[in-house]
């Protein structure tokens, strides 16, 4: 079967699978193929199941002729991130301590994928807990960008983005809690959408992540496969302590409407860094590309406090801290982060709940008139592989937060937010911009940036991995 098909979207695949025209057998012996030839330069997954992959091929097989309602995305290849709990896989979080640890259940976003007829790959790679924007654990050694092997995919969710670049799986499950997906999305040259807070459960175990910080999404090549993702974890979860308002008609539906013309508002600035040359080209460039196809466009100031930074580092430490782990065998970085949530007192941790909180309804009052807030996804291109390892641990928490610029501000807010794909720096290296909605508005993402995939065909792009 032709390499061709393994960039083809999980959409259309899914369509060949129900018509018949290809088997969901070829589809993962495509997939299996290719990691198994490739994913050695890249170390993009951490956990290939590729006999799991086989029966659940199989069965999907069976399921096509035996006449019955098929799921949406019956024998579709998919790979999960391995901060997520998979009933049968291991789950190893990228620490070594849990390096052989295989839950017995599936969180219920893995369980609905498999209820929509995905097959399931195996596990993407990750920083150890998903705290830093880079994908470079001890357990599992650095995972490469495809456009660049010696350059950084990003974090934390870096497997993710990186397998979908490089054709190893056409779409994946992933999350973010401080620019997760979209940081990997904008180093892989993919589209990336953090979902509003309460659209996806987070059950069995957990009420919400990090204060609410935290939530699984998509990374994809098309933005006709987010939306159908989505679709697919969508929704309320019982005990769930927040969820998002059901929308009004299917996420997948949305990428067929034209927006209309959109007030966007175009932040240039941060009051914690810079935002270096390319970022900044990749903004100018989205904001012409943006006005040619008629939305109005113009500079917003977001208002955010001083103790900003301080109070997401405590919520990020604290929710480290309450892990379950031997912090011993912890990473340097996170033993300091842990160290810090242990010795963070409760009043201090629901003063930074608050602060947070307090910035959100600021931000999101001071943009309310807004269809949605343009920014650079991150505040420089593609780092390097090890870029951090020589700095002292105590600096990495700066150095991280002047890397992934506004970021994390939609975690804080629950916004949706999705980076788009639209810049390329001179060595060749993708540069994203970062769109963020609304609240609860994911429709209006979804129809915008299919709007501008259309314009710009960002899926024909693919690094050149051999």
């Amino acid at each position: 079967m032709s390499d061709e098909l393994a960039f083809a979207s999980a959409t259309e695949l899914a369509r060949l699978v129900r018509t018949r025209a290809v088997s969901p057998v070829e589809l993962t012996e495509l997939y299996l193929d290719r990691i198994a030839r490739l994913d050695g330069r890249i170390n993009a997954f951490v956990t290939v199941d590729a006999a799991g992959a086989r029966a659940g091929a199989k069965a999907a097989e069976e399921r096509v002729t035996d006449g019955t309602a098929l799921p949406p995305f019956l024998g579709v290849p998919i790979a999960v991130k391995d901060l997520h709990l998979t009933e049968g896989l291991p789950t190893t979080f990228g620490c070594r301590s849990l390096a052989h640890f295989v839950p017995t259940f599936d969180e219920e976003c893995v369980a609905r994928i498999k209820r929509a007829g995905f097959v399931v790959l195996g596990k993407t790679n990750v920083p150890e807990f998903g705290t830093v924007p880079y994908t470079e654990s001890l357990l599992h050694g650095p995972c490469r960008n495809p456009w660049d092997v010696s350059r950084t995919a990003g974090g934390s969710s870096g497997g993710a983005a990186a397998a979908v670049a490089a054709g190893l799986t056409p779409l994946a499950h992933a999350s973010d809690g401080g620019g997760s997906i979209r940081i990997p999305a904008s180093n892989c040259g993919l589209f990336g959408l953090k979902p509003a807070r309460g659209r996806i459960s987070a059950a069995p175990l957990f009420g919400d992540r990090l204060a609410g910080l935290s939530t699984a999404g998509p990374i994809t090549r098309h933005t006709a496969d987010a939306a159908g993702l989505l679709d697919v974890m969508e929704g309320y979860a019982t005990g769930d302590p927040s969820w998002a308002p059901p929308p009004a008609r299917p996420f997948a539906r949305e990428v067929e409407v034209e927006p209309c013309p959109l007030r966007l508002g175009v932040v240039t600035e941060w009051p914690f860094g810079t935002f270096e040359r390319e970022p900044l080209a990749a903004l100018e460039g989205a904001t012409r590309m943006l006005d040619s196809l008629g939305h109005h466009l113009e500079p917003v100031t977001l208002p955010l406090s001083e103790g900003f930074r301080d109070d997401f580092e405590v919520v990020w430490a604290a929710g480290l801290a309450a892990l379950p782990v031997d912090p011993a065998r912890l990473e340097p970085f996170n033993r300091l982060l842990f160290d810090l949530g242990t010795t963070c007192s409760a009043a201090r941790l629901l003063q930074a709940v608050n602060g947070l909180q307090v910035t959100a309804r600021a931000v999101i009052g001071a943009t309310a008139h807004l269809d949605g807030v343009l920014s650079p996804t991150l505040a420089a291109e593609p780092l390097s592989i090890g870029a951090f390892a020589e700095r002292p641990v105590d600096e990495l928490f700066d150095a991280n937060a002047a890397y992934v610029g506004l970021a994390p501000l939609a975690n804080v807010t629950g916004q949706p937010s999705m980076n788009l794909p639209l810049h390329r720096s001179p060595a060749g290296l993708p540069v994203g911009v970062m769109v963020t909605g609304r609240p609860a508005d994911e429709a209006t993402l979804l129809r915008l940036a299919a709007q501008v995939e259309r314009a710009v065909d960002w899926t024909a792009d693919r690094p050149a991995v051999r």
